[in-house]
Formats: structure tokens, sequence, C-alpha cells
């Protein structure tokens, strides 16, 4: 078979969570579910970020973008999905499967960024609080987001591209909802060796770079509170990083949880359940964990809702 012949396929067929006939409509039912209230969560956010004046500082700012992020990123896998179980179609097209793995690996890495950049924004608060509005201005604000949608943009793209090359001897299924990065390469009957190197290079320098960055910022953080002689001021300073650091813990054991798996778990339905939990759970989560323990956001909402 030549090579030319073997990369004319048109479509994917993702495996989905189950085969079951009988649980589509429940799982149909739950995904539903979950994507509005992810949607409706982070777009409240977003809009009473943006339309309260207290809310316009570098944190509330960060968030609004995180919140926006959240919505594209969950809304690139489950519509789909709901859509292939309304139809009762397990295929996706492969322009589409392209599509979705850029724009998944687009809108997990500016979340990544994102995170980063505001542990970044709370080791100035806490280490250098004279000096935060001077630091943190709006230029540098503006400036931190577009590279980290420069830096998302470009991994992605190179991805893809490498992807691009590959040759597919059958129709790939996907033991998946979605088109993962991992499992559709492993698909391919070409090789694999540059993709896996570059999987490798990118989750080291786009993921463990971000997450070392945060690490530092939270040591620095942890030695300035430390340094605070108030058990009032100690608690005050810890609870502005509480939130951050709860959403920081959800993203990165969920991620880790998937991508340590040994090789073979992506090869079953066990990784399609876990990956829920870092496309669909993280993103419904992360409003309520701003919601609940910062009140600025409480009552940003109520105004907002009130209005």
């Amino acid at each position: 078979m030549e090579p030319e012949n073997e990369t004319h396929i048109s479509e994917f067929l993702l495996l989905g969570l189950s085969n079951e006939p009988e649980l589509q409509p429940l799982i149909f039912g739950l995904f539903l579910t979950m994507y509005l209230i992810t949607v409706f969560g982070n777009l409240l956010i977003f809009l009473a970020v943006s339309s309260d004046s207290h809310l316009h500082t570098p944190m509330y700012f960060f968030l609004s973008n995180l919140s926006f992020v959240d919505i594209c990123f969950i809304s690139t896998t489950i519509p789909k999905m709901m859509w292939n179980i309304q139809m009762q179609s397990k295929v996706i097209t492969y322009e589409g499967c392209i599509n979705q793995i850029y724009f998944l690996l687009l809108f997990a890495g500016l979340d990544d960024f994102l995170l980063t950049v505001m542990a970044y924004d709370r080791f100035v608060a806490i280490c250098h609080p004279l000096h935060y509005t001077v630091i943190m201005n709006s230029r540098l604000c503006g400036l931190l987001v577009l590279v980290s949608w420069m830096m998302s943009a470009l991994n992605s793209l190179i991805q893809i591209l490498m992807m691009l090359r590959l040759s597919f001897c059958r129709v790939p299924e996907i033991p998946n909802f979605f088109c993962e990065l991992n499992q559709v390469v492993r698909s391919a009957c070409s090789g694999t060796f540059l993709n896996d190197v570059m999987v490798y290079i990118a989750a080291g320098l786009l993921s463990g770079g971000p997450f070392i960055g945060i690490l530092y910022s939270y040591s620095k953080i942890v030695s300035s509170i430390r340094g605070i002689s108030s058990a009032q001021g100690k608690y005050r300073a810890f609870s502005t990083c509480a939130s951050h650091l709860s959403v920081v813990s959800l993203f990165y054991c969920t991620t880790l949880g998937v991508y340590l798996n040994p090789a073979d778990a992506h090869n079953s339905h066990s990784s399609a359940i876990a990956s829920v939990m870092y496309t669909v759970v993280t993103p419904m989560l992360n409003p309520f964990i701003y919601s609940l323990r910062n009140k600025d956001i409480k009552e940003a909402l109520k105004r907002f809702i009130e209005q």
C-alpha cells in the first residue's frame, strides 16, 4: 500500500463512553446538564466581572479570561458528543477531528498559562504589596494574556502540522468521546517518533514550565505569609489565594491522572471516563470554587442579577 493512498480517510470513529444503547439517553442528559451549568456559571462570572467596576483589577481580569476560555474549552467537545448521541452516530470528519484537536490544545494551554499568570499576580500582591499597582499595570496584564494566547496557538499549530504528516491505513477508532491527540497519533500506521518527541517537548515546556512557575510563586507566598505576625493577617493573605490554589490543584490532578496512566489505558474506555474530569468537570467546578469562596464575586453576582 502506498503512503499517498493511506492518508485518504475522510472520517474518524469516536467510540464514546459506552456502547450500551440504553445508556445513551442518560449520558446525553447528564452531559447536557453539565454543559449548561458550565456555560451559565462561567458566563455569569465573566459578565459580573466585566460589568462591576469594583472588580476591574488584575486578579479578576485574569479570572474573566479564564471563565471565557473554560466556556470555549468545553464547547469544543460536548456539543459534538451530544450531536452524535442524538444522531446515533460515532462519526467525526477528518477535518472536524483536526479542528477539535487544535482548539482542545489551544484552550487547555490557555488554562495552564492563565493559572500561572494568576499565581504570579498573587505572588506580587502578597510579596510586594506596596508595588502591586505599579507592577501589575494594565499594559502588563494585557501583554501576559496576549503572550498566553500566542504560545498556546503556536503549540496547537505545531502539533497539528505534525499530525497532518501521519498516514492512516483504515478508519481510526478513537476510544473516547473526542479526538484526543495521543489516541489519534497511536491509530496511525506510519512512524510517530517525531510526533511523540514534539508531544514530550511541548509537555515539558508548556506544562512543566508553568507548573514550576506556580510552585515557585506559592513557595514565595508561603514564606511571606509565615512572616506575618498576626493570625488574622495570615488568614487574610491565604484567603486571597485559596480559590486559585483549589482550581490549580483540580486542574493538574485531573490532567496528570489521565496522562500518567499506563500507555495501554489510553486504548480503553477507562481513559475516556478519566478524560471527563479535566475536559468537563474542571471547567464546571471553577465558577463554583471562585464564587463560593470569594466575597467580592458573590456581591458582584448579586448586583448583576438584580440589575
